[in-house]
């Protein structure tokens, strides 16, 4: 297991193709906005608990949506209609990322990966305008959301939640329509799940996938807060 220096000069990572079968590829270093944004680049992303030492990884297969190979099933679509929810972007940045943090019911046990140094980590990508948030409300209570990282054309998708059914389906289908429309020509889902399944995503090689997140980051990307259009 490779262990990442803390020398905020040395932001180099191994090559992906000597993560672990789990997809486990180093250890250590900090959340520094650089390293973050050079780990997004060559698809790679943290995950740990709270007491842990930093984990990246870079899973093979990985799971992607492609935009414009969006699926919407009739239930969902009525869930889109206007009057049920509204969305927004970039409104409430860490309350959405501090609800993705919060007590899941699939996890009774409790626990996240979502750290108070991954929140403050995000929240400076934020600030910077590398990280986005997308909110799904009913009136003025956040029912819904999630946030992830963009770079270039490319966005990373990290974590969402729902209070309400199908408030963050529309969270994703807004964020993924708005992409297609912005040019953005992936989403990285990162692992699969049934959720991201239904609405489109699939499962591609490692290094497929690593081939089109390096044209992706170089596209033209969104600069600034993102707004709904």
């Amino acid at each position: 297991m490779v262990r990442l220096s803390r020398n905020p000069l040395d932001l180099r990572f191994p090559a992906v193709e000597h993560a672990t079968p789990e997809g486990l590829l180093a250890i250590g270093g900090d959340l520094s906005t650089e390293r973050l944004l050079e780990a997004y680049r060559h698809g790679i992303f943290p995950w740990y608990s709270e007491g842990q030492p930093i984990l990246w990884w870079s899973p093979d297969p990985r799971t992607v949506l492609f935009p414009q190979r969006l699926h919407v099933s009739r239930s969902l679509k009525r869930s889109l209609r206007p009057g049920r929810f509204t969305v927004t972007f970039d409104q409430c940045f860490e309350t959405v990322v501090q609800h993705c943090a919060g007590p899941r019911t699939q996890y009774p046990e409790g626990g996240t990966w979502i750290t108070p140094a991954m929140l403050e980590a995000y929240a400076a990508l934020h600030q910077k305008d590398h990280a986005h948030s997308v909110e799904t409300w009913q009136g003025d209570q956040l029912v819904g959301g999630l946030y992830g990282v963009a770079i270039g054309g490319a966005f990373f998708a990290e974590s969402m939640f729902t209070k309400v059914d199908d408030a963050s389906k529309v969270a994703l289908v807004c964020l993924v329509r708005q992409l297609h429309a912005w040019g953005f020509p992936i989403i990285d889902c990162q692992q699969s799940s049934p959720h991201v399944l239904r609405l489109g995503a699939e499962e591609i090689p490692r290094h497929v996938y690593i081939e089109h997140v390096a044209r992706a980051v170089t596209c033209p990307g969104r600069a600034g807060r993102w707004k709904l259009d």
